[in-house]
C-alpha cells in the first residue's frame, strides 16, 4: 500500500484528543506560529533555510531508521537519489 505523504497524519496528545490527528503541515504550521511567538518582536532572516535544516535531518533519520539502514530504500522513500541521499548523510553527519 502506498501512502501519499500530503496526506500524512501524525497524532498530537499535546493539544488535541488522543483519537485526532494533524497533517503534517499542521505540525509545521504550530511550530512556526510558536516560534514566531517567542521572538519578542525581534526581526528574523534565513527562515525558510532553518525551518528546512531543522526538519531534513530528523527526517532523514526517521526513514532511515524505519528502512534498516538500507540506503536504497531510504532514497525512495524520501523521493530523491541514492547520491542525494549519501550528500545529506554527510553533510548532516549520519553515515
Amino acid at each position: 500500500m502506498r501512502v501519499d505523504a500530503t496526506e500524512l497524519r501524525i497524532d498530537d496528545n499535546r493539544q488535541q484528543a488522543p483519537a485526532e490527528t494533524l497533517l503534517l503541515s499542521e505540525h509545521v504550521r504550530m511550530a512556526v506560529g510558536d516560534y514566531f511567538s517567542q521572538l519578542g518582536g525581534h526581526s528574523v532572516n534565513g527562515l525558510y533555510a532553518m525551518v528546512l535544516s531543522e526538519v531534513e535531518r530528523p527526517l532523514i533519520q526517521a526513514v532511515l531508521e524505519h528502512c534498516g539502514h538500507n540506503q536504497s530504500k531510504t532514497a525512495q522513500v524520501l523521493g530523491v537519489s541514492r547520491s542525494t541521499l549519501r550528500k545529506k548523510l554527510t553533510q548532516y553527519g549520519l553515515e
